[in-house]
C-alpha cells in the first residue's frame, strides 16, 4: 500500500522497540506497548536534574536575541488557544530547547528528546485537556526569570513546571487505565 519494502518497516519497529514503544512478540505479531509509569517518572526526574542547570546557564547567558526568540515562543503559545494542542507541545518543546541552546547545551536537548518518549505519550494522550493557560503561565515565570539573570528563580520555575506531570499522572492513569502497565512503583 506505501509501496515500501520489507526492510525499512522492519527498522522502524526495531528502533521503535528500542524506545520502548512497541512490543515484538514472535509468532504473534508486534503491539504497541503500554506506557510505562516507571519510565514516565524516571525521565521526569532526569530532566529536572538536567534542566535546572540548563536554566541557570541560560539566565547566566541570556541575550537581549534570547529575550526576543522566547517571548516570540511565548506569543505562539498564546496564539494556540482552542486550536490543536499538539501545536501547542511542539512549540513547549521550542522552548526547552531554546533554553537549552542558550546555555550552550543543544545536544543535551537531544538526549532528552529519547529519553522522554513516554512521558510524552501521556502528554499526547491527555493533549486535548491540557492546561494550556496554566503551562504557559510556567513558561512565563520561567522566562523572566532567564530574562532578568535570575538562576535561583529560573531553577525553582523549571523544576515546578517539571513536577506538574507528577500531580497530574494519578488521575491520568485512573481516566485511561488500559493505557498504563501495572509495574509496582
Amino acid at each position: 500500500m506505501l509501496q515500501l519494502s520489507r526492510q525499512p518497516v522492519r527498522e522502524a519497529f526495531i528502533r521503535l522497540s528500542g524506545e520502548g514503544l512497541l512490543e515484538a512478540w514472535p509468532q504473534r505479531g508486534t503491539f504497541v506497548s503500554k506506557i510505562s509509569t516507571q519510565e514516565v517518572i524516571a525521565s521526569r526526574f532526569v530532566r529536572e536534574a538536567v534542566e535546572a542547570d540548563i536554566v541557570r546557564l541560560a539566565a547566566r547567558n541570556s541575550t537581549t536575541a534570547l529575550r526576543e526568540q522566547l517571548e516570540d515562543l511565548l506569543r505562539q503559545q498564546e496564539e494556540t488557544e482552542g486550536m490543536d494542542a499538539s501545536r501547542f507541545m511542539g512549540l513547549d518543546d521550542a522552548l526547552h530547547r531554546t533554553l537549552a541552546e542558550a546555555a550552550g547545551r543543544a545536544k543535551i536537548w537531544l538526549y532528552l528528546q529519547k529519553l522522554k518518549s513516554q512521558m510524552d505519550r501521556v502528554r499526547y494522550l491527555v493533549a486535548a485537556e491540557l492546561p494550556l493557560q496554566a503551562l504557559i503561565s510556567q513558561h512565563r515565570t520561567i522566562v523572566e526569570a532567564v530574562v532578568a539573570h535570575d538562576e535561583d528563580r529560573a531553577e525553582a520555575a523549571i523544576r515546578l513546571h517539571l513536577k506538574q506531570i507528577l500531580n497530574d499522572l494519578p488521575q491520568i492513569i485512573s481516566a485511561y487505565p488500559d493505557y498504563f502497565n501495572n509495574e509496582p512503583e
